[in-house]
């Protein structure tokens, strides 16, 4: 089962553990937010078992029994994993291919040629000064690398993908990681949340019954200052906020100088994009046929399903970056475990955060927000963007925001034009990505990747989240008043 349908299951058919009333849930659901916060930051307990503490007091307050409320928790980090996890896993074993062959400081040192105004033999030596926030052009390369690429992907993909190249950009150029960070995380979370075929949006285009050609040119349209806001903009307040190092535990280390060659930044370049040209050739392929009969439909839902394009990244990148290095058998198999090694904790935590996320759900969290804003009279615009905002922060999911807003606000498209009830779809799409906190597994992916505390993710990449939607929301709420 794909995570999307996981997530539509849990958002539509299970049924609550607990008969608590809303004032009940509202306290379990700080309670249990406020037990992790407390055991993280206070106690410096290992985020994964802090998950796991709230998830079983969140039910616990809730008045769930505890078996069910384990189980929840289990099903909601087996999925999870199961979707995600994997994707971690290969997304690191093609870094660390990228990183030992030589391919990675090959996309590096021509990045930071190109735009950060430095060859490899100009980037500043160990001890020669603090990080820089300047290299005007590089948060704005990265912003639109990172759009590009996440067009396609699930965040996460896009995360495992692009996170290795922003930290070797950032140690190797010596920038501000949340400078050179920031921007890329905006252009993976704006094409996420707002443009086809992204999950999100298609289930909120078919519930409302908005024309794909109308939102997918009005979503880019909000996107580019969206982007450009949460992104450059805000990565100069956010470079001043935190100044950390990229981590070193997660940074691949520059090539040995003793290869004989490396591949060629077209063969890097490639092998990168390999994936997301699958993912992209599965969504036009089901834009254009859309019958699940067709056999070139089929063909392509599963060569661009995100497990199978990032494993055949993997199969390929053994050609076009092992053996171009030189690598026999036996140094591949000493770069998958390597490859591998770090992630056990991100894979932990991730899921973690996927069982607290599910533990919300089963215990009528969702179900809750949305019976209250059924009574709430305001534009219809603006209520589809206050229910996803919500549901996101009750959940953590942005998939789920989506889909359970979508489905309250369908009734109201029906009197809508064709413009207005694509900006419907937008208004949600902005809504579900409001404030990631602790319930979230991209809090989690983030913070582990830059080597963030509890504190300064949610200044740097929970503040990005905010900014988006709330600029991706005015936007279309101006849009509704000129069109």
């Amino acid at each position: 089962m794909t995570r999307l349908s996981v997530e539509m299951l849990a958002a539509d058919t299970v049924q609550p553990i607990t008969s608590a009333g809303h004032a009940q849930l509202g306290i379990a659901v700080l309670a249990g937010i406020a037990v992790i916060v407390l055991l993280i930051t206070k106690f410096k307990l290992h985020a994964f078992l802090a998950l796991t503490i709230g998830s079983l007091v969140l039910g616990a307050v809730a008045g769930a029994p505890l078996d069910k409320a384990v189980t929840s928790f289990t099903t909601g980090l087996g999925a999870t994993v199961a979707g995600v996890g994997v994707l971690i896993a290969l997304g690191a074993i093609l870094g660390k291919l990228l990183a030992d062959s030589g391919g990675a400081d090959q996309i590096v040192d021509t990045i930071l040629a190109k735009w950060g105004g430095a060859g490899p033999e100009a980037l500043p030596q160990k001890g020669g000064g603090g990080r820089r926030a300047g290299g005007r052009a590089m948060p704005w390369a990265m912003v639109l690398i990172a759009s590009v690429v996440g067009l396609p992907l699930f965040f996460e993909v896009g995360i495992v993908l692009l996170i290795p190249v922003v930290l070797m950009v950032a140690k190797r150029g010596n920038y501000s990681l949340m400078r050179i960070g920031i921007p890329a995380l905006a252009g993976l979370s704006v094409m996420h949340g707002l443009i086809p075929p992204h999950p999100g949006p298609l289930v909120a285009i078919d519930a409302v019954g908005a024309n794909l050609g109308v939102t997918l040119a009005l979503g880019i349209l909000v996107a580019i200052p969206t982007v450009i806001i949460a992104g450059p903009v805000f990565s100069r307040f956010a470079a001043r906020w935190v100044d950390v190092p990229a981590p070193d535990r997660m940074l691949p280390q520059r090539a040995s100088e003793e290869l004989e060659r490396r591949p060629g930044f077209g063969a890097t370049l490639a092998t990168m994009l390999l994936p997301v040209v699958l993912m992209l050739a599965k969504a036009l392929v089901d834009i254009v046929v859309d019958d699940p009969t067709d056999m070139t439909q089929r063909v392509f839902d599963v060569v661009g399903s995100p497990l199978i394009a990032l494993l055949a990244a993997v199969i390929v990148g053994f050609f076009t970056l092992g053996r171009a290095a030189g690598f026999g058998k036996d140094r591949l198999q000493q770069t998958v475990d390597k490859g591998l090694m770090p992630i056990a904790g991100i894979l932990l935590i991730v899921g973690a955060g996927g069982g607290f996320k599910q533990t919300l759900i089963d215990s009528g969290v969702g179900q809750m927000i949305l019976d209250i804003s059924k009574d709430w009279s305001i534009p219809a615009l603006l209520l589809a963007w206050l229910i996803a905002v919500a549901i996101r922060l009750a959940t953590g999911s942005a998939t789920v925001a989506t889909i359970s807003a979508a489905g309250l606000v369908a009734p109201l498209a029906a009197d809508m034009s064709t413009t207005h009830t694509a900006l419907l779809v937008l208004a949600i799409g902005a809504g579900s990505l409001f404030f990631s906190h602790v319930n979230d597994a991209g809090f989690w992916l983030v913070k582990e990747y830059f080597g963030l505390s509890v504190g300064q993710t949610v200044k740097t990449w929970s503040v990005m989240e905010t900014i988006i939607s709330v600029v991706a929301g005015g936007l279309v709420l101006l849009l509704s008043l000129v069109i």
